[in-house]
């Protein structure tokens, strides 16, 4: 009776475990694919040296160094000039 219960069961099994580790794939690659953009805070003579992990989205607050203070964080733009608005993400 065991055996013949394991035979009908085991392709079902095999066919959940696929498909659920399909998914996990899926759903790794696009977690991977979504990189913060990273702002730059000036240092010593104006420079931006100081990499902070900051967003584009314009509804969070001033993305700075530390949480809620420090100094604020800047994108480049396609000069390489740190002047670019961003967000704590």
């Amino acid at each position: 009776m065991k055996t013949l219960f394991l035979k009908n069961i085991a392709p079902f099994a095999v066919i959940a475990m696929g498909i659920s580790g399909a998914f996990a794939t899926t759903s790794m690659q696009n977690a991977s694919s979504s990189v913060a953009p990273i702002g730059y805070t000036l240092g010593a003579q104006n420079k931006c040296n100081i990499e902070v992990s900051c967003s584009t989205n314009s509804t969070n607050p001033v993305c700075r160094q530390g949480i809620t203070s420090g100094p604020q964080a800047f994108g480049k733009n396609a000069q390489g000039n740190c002047d670019v608005q961003l967000y704590r993400p």
